[in-house]
């Protein structure tokens, strides 16, 4: 048994998982030898990379295709978790809008808050209370440098990634003696396929490279237990210092809007 399975629990479960940072968390915690629940919007996906999966590497894998900004998604989860306890919770699903705040309807700007923070609450206020009894597990939650300070052009996303980080150091403290581990991953540009597809230029030659999820994963899982929260990269880390203890807080703001605006060819 590897030490992770031995300290944490025999099962993980992974929201946002058919592909990107999810994907590569199923398989970061199927080769420590996890089953695993995978969640996610889009059936095909899901379906295909839980087969991939349990071939692999030998493990349990109970797809369950979702909408997570759905009122009963906590619900129909539970439905289908049936009898299955939870051990580490890993919530990589996001939502996002790109452009100026107003150019996306109301309706949008609620999704966003419903995958991001209210998918987030419910999920862990259901499935937390059994690590607690147990004591022992593991949450990790996906935040963003965008969510440190105001980020034009990403105003809800990074708003929720803000929320999504102080839950997470929150609830660092509040369970730390509990046994349940808690910890933030505040990335920056992953080379995800939906950051492919949104197909962002580049904004400087010395804006930080986008890294891969493989190395985004790896870096969190030597933090989980070690620090409530953490930059991954060096690249980034170096970005968040200056953001936040260089420029002055207008500065970092506009730095991080004229990025944004050049990145993705904003007109405004």
């Amino acid at each position: 048994m590897s030490p992770f399975k031995e300290k944490y629990g025999p099962v993980a479960l992974v929201a946002g998982a058919s592909e990107g940072l999810g994907a590569a968390r199923s398989r970061s915690l199927a080769a420590e030898g996890l089953d695993l629940v995978l969640i996610a919007r889009r059936d095909e996906p899901l379906q295909r990379i839980s087969i991939e999966i349990a071939a692999e590497y030998q493990v349990n894998v109970l797809p369950i295709c979702c909408d997570l900004s759905s009122p009963d998604a906590t619900s129909h989860i539970l439905r289908a978790l049936g009898n299955t306890t939870v051990n580490c919770v890993v919530y990589n699903a996001a939502s996002s809008f790109i452009g100026p705040f107003l150019h996306a309807p109301a309706s949008t700007h609620a999704q966003i808050a419903a995958v991001n923070v209210s998918g987030t609450l419910q999920l862990l206020h259901a499935l937390a209370p059994s690590m607690l009894t147990q004591k022992r597990g593991a949450v990790v939650l996906m935040s963003s440098l965008a969510g440190f300070r105001g980020s034009g052009f990403l105003a809800t996303c990074a708003a929720s990634k803000a929320f999504i980080r102080v839950l997470a150091e929150s609830l660092w403290y509040e369970w730390k003696s509990k046994g349940v581990d808690v910890i933030a991953c505040c990335a920056g540009a992953t080379a995800t396929p939906n950051y492919i597809r949104s197909m962002p230029g580049k904004t400087s030659f010395a804006a930080p490279q986008p890294q891969k999820p493989e190395a985004v994963v790896k870096e969190c899982m030597r933090k989980l237990g070690k620090v409530p929260s953490f930059t991954s990269g060096s690249g980034n880390k170096l970005a968040a210092f200056l953001m936040q203890h260089i420029f002055s807080r207008k500065k970092a703001i506009n730095i991080m809007g004229n990025s944004t605006r050049k990145m993705y060819r904003i007109e405004y």
